[in-house]
């Protein structure tokens, strides 16, 4: 692993350059929780090491690197958020959630093992983010460990993922006692800046408090994060009209199917693609003053407004 990017490195060479760290991070601290059982064990490396952009801890580490730090000190923390990500996919994937077979072109966890087993690799890649966070290798600082725990707990639990979630089957009309919301455009942007925006949110605020981030420069961070998290979204929902499931990894056209609104749904094609270049213009706008130091969130605000899969 090397901590300093190479000169005038290109985003996607950044990209796997992160992404082949996090695999190899996740590979270790998996084997190092030594699972009592050698099927939760494989469980949790189909869940963790199925490939992937690792988007997340991509914008952690880019977002740490504006300050100065290098790969190796954020490797931590972006790790224990990647497993967070990978849970909630896992758990995602089961037929009590949205009921998927494919997950980055191979079976999910619970069609690759059973659904028990995927609850509790889900379970155990949760915990283990925990356990990452709160070692020294995440930051020297106790109170920066403090910090770092408490704000994925916050993103990840009800009032951030899981609470987005939440209200994703709700929009599905899953509670006979709660009745279906009727779909407006606040609606489904609150829904999704929980359920898929909140740890984008939270990768962006983990790098300005390893890189010790002042209010002004984490506010900065914020901005560019809340843009790249609808855009996120937005190409999302493009993807689920437009792509095919060999492309994308994942069945598609599972939103109109289950009568969900989306963006797409309210904006139409157009309008949505209209929002992507107004959110990734304010994504670029806000990381303006940090200079060449930005280049490289800047290229990846445009990668995921633009992504295929």
């Amino acid at each position: 692993m090397t901590d300093t990017a190479p000169p005038a490195e290109t985003l996607a060479g950044a990209l796997i350059r992160c992404a082949d760290a996090v695999a190899a991070e996740l590979d270790r601290v998996i084997a190092r929780a030594q699972p009592v059982s050698d099927r939760l064990t494989r469980a949790m490396r189909h869940a963790a090491l199925a490939g992937g952009k690792r988007l997340r801890p991509f914008l952690v580490i880019e977002s740490a690197a504006l300050f100065g730090v290098p790969m190796s000190r954020a490797l931590p923390a972006a790790t224990a958020l990647e497993c967070v990500h990978c849970y909630s996919l896992a758990h995602d994937d089961l037929p009590a959630m949205d009921d998927d077979d494919l997950r980055r072109g191979q079976p999910t966890v619970h069609r690759a093992y059973d659904e028990a087993t995927a609850i509790l690799a889900g379970d155990a890649l949760l915990t283990l983010a925990f356990e990452l966070l709160a070692e020294p290798a995440a930051d020297p600082d106790p109170a920066v460990r403090i910090a770092l725990v408490a704000a994925l707990a916050r993103a990840a639990g009800g009032e951030g993922m899981v609470g987005g979630q939440m209200l994703d089957l709700a929009a599905e009309g899953r509670f006979a006692d709660a009745g279906r919301p009727a779909p407006d455009l606040s609606g489904v942007a609150r829904l999704q800046e929980l359920k898929t925006g909140a740890l984008l949110r939270h990768a962006c605020a983990t790098g300005a408090l390893l890189g010790r981030a002042s209010p002004a420069e984490a506010a900065h961070l914020h901005t560019y994060s809340h843009a790249v998290g609808r855009a996120f979204q937005i190409a999302d929902d493009l993807l689920d009209v437009e792509g095919d499931a060999a492309t994308v990894g994942k069945a598609v056209g599972k939103d109109s199917a289950a009568g969900k609104a989306t963006f797409v749904e309210l904006l139409g094609v157009e309008g949505a693609r209209i929002e992507l270049e107004r959110l990734v213009e304010q994504a670029h706008a806000a990381l303006a003053g940090f200079g060449t130091r930005a280049t490289l969130l800047q290229e990846a605000a445009r990668f995921i407004a633009e992504r295929r899969n």
